[in-house]
């Protein structure tokens, strides 16, 4: 099973290398527009196989991404200090505007998988570009908030004491500012969080999920401010869609991806839990949220309505 890597700056290297600690797929091809980075990447974490599973990476051009099975887009340019995500989109568009069609005439069948920020954005524009390149653009999903849906289950299993593995809670909306935390349809051993809580005595009042809600939504930022860039949580995160998609394990995930209708939006692409497997996405599962989670997802929707109308208008 053959996986792609387009940009190998620290998500696109990180992603692979937590390829191949997890043993994700046979093959791994790394591309970046500096031959010497995706070779020298490549060399480094294949040094890493003996310690890790049987696996071949090495560097090519976009030609060697035939055959692959995934390819995981990470080019572009970084986020800045205190720089938004919507910031980004010109940059990056004019990026993806040249590396797509190349990707998708090498690997035309392959699945895409967008993680350049604003991914919500990248992913619509990406699909898009396929769409031109007469390529299937249900092939192509964003990693969405994947990251974000981990981030919440982490510190939400902190503050009622379970494995995060066993909360089940979901961000949802755009992957940046106004990402939505669905505090009404998390569920801990089949039961709702307040009764949990109860059953455990456990407060969680006002202010605790405030705090959490701030740590999950400015993660990025105060990560970014410390130390520059954002690439364990996501590489792992990658790593974790591109193993659900080749082994077609239909696992529920917060990707992101072209949507007819959220909350009266039309054609928007954003996350919600959707079935994932070895075609992409295959369904989207209902959310029975809140009044006000419904307007916060659809203050979201029209966020990117107005980034994806002012790049592709």
């Amino acid at each position: 099973m053959k996986i792609g890597v387009v940009g190998c700056g620290m998500v696109g290297s990180t992603a692979a290398f937590a390829m191949v600690m997890r043993g994700v797929g046979r093959e791994i091809v790394l591309v970046d527009y500096s031959a010497e980075r995706a070779a020298a990447e490549a060399d480094d974490i294949f040094h890493a196989v003996p310690f890790a599973h049987p696996m071949q990476v090495s560097a090519g051009t976009y030609n060697d991404l035939e055959g692959c099975r995934v390819v995981v887009i990470a080019a572009g340019v970084g986020q800045k200090p205190g720089e938004t995500r919507l910031q980004l989109l010109e940059r990056n568009a004019a990026v993806f505007a040249s590396i797509v069609p190349q990707i998708l005439k090498a690997a035309p069948t392959a699945i895409l998988l967008v993680a350049t920020n604003p991914v919500d954005v990248m992913t619509h524009i990406t699909a898009k570009i396929a769409t031109r390149e007469k390529a299937d653009p249900a092939r192509v999903i964003g990693s969405g908030t994947t990251l974000d849906t981990a981030r919440f289950r982490t510190l939400l299993g902190s503050a009622v004491g379970v494995d995060p593995q066993h909360v089940h809670a979901y961000v949802i909306g755009e992957h940046g500012d106004s990402e939505v935390l669905s505090w009404s349809t998390v569920t801990i051993a089949g039961v709702s969080l307040e009764e949990f809580c109860k059953l455990r005595k456990v407060t969680l009042n006002d202010e605790a999920r405030a705090n959490i809600d701030h740590r999950v939504r400015r993660a990025a930022y105060h990560i970014i401010q410390g130390k520059g860039a954002t690439y364990y949580g996501i590489g792992s995160a990658l790593s974790r869609i591109v193993d659900v998609i080749l082994h077609d394990q239909r696992a529920i995930l917060t990707v992101c991806s072209a949507t007819p209708d959220v909350q009266g939006i039309k054609d928007i692409t954003l996350s919600l839990p959707r079935l994932v497997g070895g075609d992409g996405v295959l369904a989207t599962a209902p959310q029975s949220l809140s009044l006000l989670e419904q307007q916060q997802l659809r203050a979201s929707a029209e966020v990117l309505e107005a980034a994806i109308h002012s790049i592709c208008n």
